[in-house]
């Protein structure tokens, strides 16, 4: 699938490993496809998130990323849900990190423990699916990161929630890309 990734796809895909790598986690996940399509510039993807108004917002995106990371990659959504329980996640946080440190939760090893390749993880593999089918479904022959980034706002967990958070839908990317509301699922 690779050998039908742009040069922008492909490097977004080497940011992400880049990000994994500096955070010490284990796996490649969705986020660090997110995380890697912010560091854009001058791509399809990249364009489409300055035309929707990211590109003032980028930082309390990753910042909401960051937050779920602390939580041990519960949505804000499943946060809400579980405060209805009457289980305080911001709560359990917090003491978790005064007993363990900051990122107890987040389940991922010291960085010492982790040296040379990291696979990528279920979400981010889905990511990578999708962007194929979203390629696919378009008649595109190649896999841009505009692919990836359609593919990341349908995958249901913490990027899409937090990329929607910042009016940057499925529909509105799709609107941006392509002229049309039209939404194609990846």
């Amino acid at each position: 699938m690779f050998e039908r990734f742009t040069k922008d796809a492909r490097d977004v895909v080497k940011e992400a490993v880049a990000h994994t790598e500096r955070t010490g986690a284990a796996r490649v996940g969705a986020e660090h496809l997110l995380l890697a399509l912010l560091d854009r510039e001058g791509s399809r993807a990249s364009f489409a998130l300055t035309a929707l108004g990211l590109d003032e917002r980028r930082e309390p995106v990753r910042e909401a990323l960051e937050r779920a990371r602390r939580r041990g990659g519960l949505t804000q959504a499943e946060t809400d849900v579980l405060a209805g329980l009457g289980i305080d996640v911001p709560e359990i946080v917090a003491r978790v990190e005064e007993t363990h440190g900051p990122g107890a939760l987040s389940a991922e090893p010291s960085r010492s423990r982790w040296r040379g390749h990291r696979p990528f993880d279920r979400a981010a593999k889905d990511v990578l699916t999708g962007a194929l089918r979203t390629a696919t479904a378009r008649g595109h022959r190649h896999i841009g990161d505009e692919h990836l980034l359609l593919s990341l706002t349908v995958r249901p967990g913490v990027p899409a929630e937090v990329l929607a958070d910042h009016g940057v839908t499925h529909a509105s990317v799709t609107r941006v890309l392509y002229g049309t509301g039209e939404a194609k699922a990846g």
